[in-house]
């Protein structure tokens, strides 16, 4: 056998009435759950990533949770940025957090890590990949890059059988649209699911890949209405959870051999340098358009504004976050913050070489991550998202850059 593995699940559904993350033009709370969120632990060896079905976490939170789970190697927190999940990071996509909810989802994390680590016992690790099963697509252009490889990792028991598999794929998982109210793990749970039906007393993680600039096929802009779509359904999310699920079966796996570790390593990353007379000049445009705005656009117009009082005068040239590599025998798992685009996770795995998974929203998530080849095409996620994330301005031109070259270096010495 090539390592000690365990895995757990706890649920942290969130009661009805909490507010929701991941939509600007979605000011109601939940009224409801459709499908239940959860906690997901793979402990191998000393290692231990966590999942969490949440549109993102914030850097303090996991460093908390890492703080209790301090017997362990490298521990990676990662959100599948599910846009169906409660409001978890104080000032960023959404609000207000819940205090007693952000403690629950604190405690689940740390009780299904030891109960992972508790549950281990020998298996080997098989790893495969497979093509892109075309889901994804370029939001941002029709002839923009897209890199979506579908990874996989199954960990067989002594008899044979699968008793964890992690599937790795980058689109963002946001089938469901502004106008649902119910709580959801969107794609990612149906590919859980589909899998686990598939593997019988097996647990699936979902892993989000970079996915900064990929999701189903609608504009960003779309997810600032609050009007229903008929392509943005529970049976849209069915369909397209269970077709990545049928591929990610398909790949077929082989042994990767034996030895883990994990690093992990601070990376600071410069903000563009704000400039009050253009956020000013924004204000007065936006003062004006507000009246004689429609009911999605008001809303928008207000978080904007608000923004602009509050977050847009503070003094910050920078976010500090973590970078973590995982080798699982011959595969390399690395874990980046924030939301990077599929380039960056292309620009890595090629520089690395051999069985590479690259993954975001992992241990804190400040925005987005463009590549420096991005910020002349404008749009949402180079001039407008820092607002919703709370940053006082967007990354500047090399960040996505830097974050790359830390990966690179901290994979390659493991």
């Amino acid at each position: 056998m090539s390592a000690m593995v365990g895995v757990a699940v706890r649920d942290c559904t969130p009661p009805t009435g909490l507010a929701m993350s991941g939509f600007a033009a979605r000011t109601g709370p939940a009224v409801g759950a459709h499908d239940p969120l959860t906690v997901r632990a793979l402990a191998v060896d000393d290692s231990v990533l966590i999942t969490v079905d949440a549109c993102g976490l914030h850097e303090d939170f996991c460093d908390r949770v890492r703080a209790e789970l301090a017997d362990c190697a490298s521990v990676v927190v990662a959100a599948t940025h599910t846009h169906g999940g409660p409001a978890t990071m104080p000032g960023r996509l959404g609000g207000p957090v819940d205090a007693a909810y952000a403690a629950r989802l604190h405690a689940t994390c740390v009780a299904a890590a030891h109960a992972a680590r508790a549950a281990r016992e020998p298996a080997s690790i098989e790893v495969g990949a497979g093509p892109d099963p075309g889901i994804a697509r370029n939001r941002r252009r029709a002839d923009g890059p897209v890199h979506a490889p579908l990874g996989v990792v199954r960990f067989r028991r002594a008899d044979g059988t699968c008793a964890a598999s992690v599937v790795g794929y980058g689109c963002h998982p946001v089938v469901l649209g502004a106008d649902n109210r119910h709580w959801t793990a969107d794609y990612p749970g149906v590919v859980r699911t589909a899998v686990e039906e598939a593997e019988p007393n097996s647990v699936c993680l979902f892993l989000t890949g970079c996915c900064g600039e990929l999701n189903t096929g609608h504009s960003p802009y779309a997810s600032m209405s609050a009007g229903a779509s008929a392509e943005r359904t529970f049976a849209a999310a069915e369909r397209i959870g269970r077709r990545i699920a049928g591929a990610a079966l398909a790949v077929p796996t082989r042994d990767a051999g034996s030895g883990t570790g994990g690093a992990s390593e601070r990376v600071r990353l410069p903000l563009r340098s704000a400039d009050p007379a253009e956020t000013a000049a924004l204000v007065t445009e936006w003062e004006r358009e507000l009246p004689r705005a429609g009911a999605d656009r008001r809303e928008l117009l207000r978080a904007w504004l608000t923004w602009a009082r509050d977050v847009a005068p503070r003094t910050r040239t920078s976010w500090t976050g973590r970078v973590t590599a995982l080798r699982w025998g011959s595969l390399r798992l690395v874990a980046l913050p924030g939301e990077p685009f599929s380039v960056t996770a292309r620009d890595i795995a090629g520089r690395l070489r051999g069985d590479v998974i690259v993954i975001g929203y992992s241990d804190g998530c400040p925005g987005y991550l463009p590549p420096a080849t991005e910020y002349d095409h404008g749009g949402y996620e180079v001039e407008d998202a820092h607002r919703y994330y709370g940053m006082p301005a967007p990354f500047a031109p090399g960040a996505a850059e830097s974050l790359a070259e830390a990966a690179v270096a901290l994979a390659s010495g493991l």
